[in-house]
């Protein structure tokens, strides 16, 4: 009689035991020679020197199903322990799995070509309306590497347009007042990651979410990053942003130019790095445009007739420049 302790590092817990450790019972019950107790993320078994192999060998192949896949059935762990492929129905262009294994793919020949651009550059830009897949492709994107040990980190920011006199105003300390800010890559990740190990990951820095002013002086290596909302950065902003880039790490930086919330006489920072970089080997650009909304339908419409407003506005401006001359 031989005890060994199996530690499982990239799951969460609670998918993994199943609810009211229902799949645990059910592996008790596969492996009745051996006595089997689980809390936290440790397994600890104990019995013959024949059986604990084949246990910690079946332990791990769930280990990783669960991981690539944030879900765990029973069918799952009968198909798995007795040697068979699981019943999995393949994704056309699958990115990662989110929560309760619901797949996440490229919804649009835009977005897959965003993901094929990532695959090919170290900087990538993607660039368009609001709702087109950008953030959370990107997001996907990077969970994706964090998942497949591609990179140790993943840094995601957004520059905090507001961030002098109406942050003053919010209640709490500073984290308070800049996580409405990062809210929307909460979100995302919220979608992609069980709670509980978000939660770990977000403690132990391995995700970092950051507004874009902490990223000065930083070397960012082993990492997936992403800047986000980058229409609304300064030109020195971007610039020093880019410049982080270090060792074994890829950058994804995303923006639309109908939403630029600097001040009149500020030019983005977006726009001229697009301009100056433009030609620059390594680096991908991706231009999104209303077919690639994946929201609800009424956005479309509402991004059509903003447009519509805009070309209106501009035509009546110069017929009365014209008018005036």
């Amino acid at each position: 009689m031989i005890e060994q302790i199996i530690i499982l590092e990239n799951i969460d817990p609670v998918v993994f035991f199943g609810t009211n450790n229902a799949n645990v019972q059910l592996i008790k019950t596969l492996f009745a020679k051996l006595r089997i107790v689980a809390r936290g993320n440790v397994i600890k078994v104990s019995g013959s020197a024949q059986e604990i192999p084949l246990f910690e060998e079946k332990i791990r192949e769930l280990e990783k199903f669960c991981s690539e896949r944030n879900t765990l059935s029973e069918e799952d762990i009968v198909d798995i322990i007795k040697g068979k492929s699981p019943n999995v129905v393949k994704q056309e262009n699958l990115i990662v799995f989110g929560l309760n294994g619901k797949p996440i793919s490229a919804r649009t020949p835009n977005q897959q070509a965003f993901v094929d651009a990532f695959g090919q550059n170290d900087l990538v830009f993607g660039v368009g309306p609001a709702g087109s897949g950008k953030t959370y492709t990107a997001i996907a994107l990077a969970v994706k590497a964090f998942k497949n040990k591609e990179v140790k980190k993943i840094i995601l920011s957004r520059p905090a347009v507001e961030a002098g006199e109406k942050l003053g105003f919010l209640p709490g300390d500073m984290k308070d007042k800049i996580d409405p800010y990062l809210q929307p890559l909460y979100d995302a990740l919220e979608d992609m990651i069980p709670p509980a190990k978000l939660k770990d990951y977000i403690e132990n820095k391995a995700i970092q979410i950051a507004p874009l002013a902490f990223m000065r002086g930083r070397t960012l290596s082993d990492a997936v990053i992403i800047l986000d909302e980058a229409q609304n950065t300064s030109v020195q902003q971007i610039k020093m942003f880019l410049t982080r880039l270090g060792m074994n790490a890829k950058m994804i930086v995303t923006g639309d130019m109908t939403q630029i919330d600097l001040p009149p006489t500020q030019q983005s920072g977006l726009k001229h790095a697009l301009h100056v970089l433009k030609g620059v080997k390594g680096i991908g650009y991706i231009e999104f445009d209303k077919a690639d909304i994946v929201r609800h339908k009424l956005v479309q419409r509402i991004v059509d007739a903003y447009e519509k407003e805009d070309v209106r506005n501009k035509k009546e401006t110069l017929e009365k420049k014209g008018f005036e001359h």
